[in-house]
């Protein structure tokens, strides 16, 4: 085998450097919402779930976030490589080369335009809507300070692409879920970057703590999570949800309140908590009182 040849060869080091780089396991943020959607869609139509339908609605999600991530990591690779936090990223080490890192957002987006086509045309001719507010994100910290909006709007987009992937048709259900996971990500990123704040001000990087400071971003992101509790309750009366999903509602309810118990304005130390296991947790706890909402309502799995 020449060189070149061998260099052609993905190695396994290439792979989990790539998975690291996108934060595969962070997908757990938006996946409970889609499939609250696609389970709820599945009840409406059939009455029992449709398991390839589950899984095209996997591969397509994974897939999206695994292109958006990979590009938000190449487009802010400079700005990463000056701020001592994200200094120790995969782009700006080494440990993922651009190219490679292009490779793995390209076949991404191939395994989402792939599940997208074989769940519907519908779905495959909106694909591209999905997509552009994904590229767009990143650079909305160049022109705005209200990035976090832009994030929210794309992952708002995930309940409303998984039931069209079921029904093939609009649901104002859907709409509703989808606005509550676009707010609720959308405020849980305004307390994300608030570790941010001076690096951001120092490199010119706009966003609300930037802008507005962190007591403001704090309070922004307090109101997203009352909109969103908000909303929930509003997706529950229209989809005539069950004693379990409330019971679900009320638990996420006690992890926003924690979690803006835990992140003071003079006091991030605990931010990642906040960030990562809080909203982690808040997502499954959803899903699971969801799904046995569903089923105890006649949903056949």
């Amino acid at each position: 085998m020449t060189a070149s040849a061998a260099a052609a060869v993905p190695r396994p080091g290439r792979t989990r450097a790539f998975l690291r780089l996108v934060m595969i396991e962070h997908s757990v943020f938006a996946l409970p919402f889609a499939y609250i959607a696609t389970l709820t869609a599945m009840y409406t139509t059939s009455g029992s779930v449709d398991w390839l339908t589950l899984l095209l609605v996997t591969v397509a999600m994974v897939g999206l976030r695994t292109f958006a991530m990979a590009c938000n990591r190449i487009i802010d690779r400079e700005i990463d490589a000056r701020n001592p936090r994200t200094a120790g990223r995969e782009l700006v080490t080494g440990a993922v080369s651009v190219r490679s890192a292009w490779t793995g957002a390209l076949i991404a987006l191939v395994f989402f335009l792939g599940a997208a086509a074989l769940l519907n045309p519908l779905c495959l001719a909106l694909a591209p809507v999905a997509v552009v507010p994904m590229v767009v994100y990143p650079y909305g910290k160049r022109f705005t300070d209200f990035p976090h909006a832009i994030l929210g709007l794309a992952q708002a987009m995930g309940p409303v692409g998984a039931w069209l992937a079921v029904t093939g048709s609009w649901s104002w259900e859907a709409v509703l879920l989808g606005l509550a996971v676009g707010v609720w990500i959308g405020g849980f990123d305004l307390i994300f970057a608030c570790q941010d704040v001076r690096a951001d001000r120092a490199e010119g990087v706009r966003s609300v703590p930037a802008r507005f400071g962190v007591p403001a971003a704090l309070h922004g992101a307090r109101a997203c999570h009352l909109v969103t509790t908000a909303l929930l309750v509003w997706y529950g009366l229209a989809s005539g949800a069950g004693a379990f999903f409330w019971a679900g509602l009320a638990i996420v309810a006690a992890a926003f309140v924690h979690e803006h118990t835990i992140v003071r304005p003079h006091d991030l130390s605990r931010l990642n908590r906040a960030f990562f296991t809080v909203n982690g947790f808040i997502g499954i706890a959803l899903f699971v009182c969801a799904l046995f909402d569903l089923v105890s309502r006649g949903l056949s799995v």
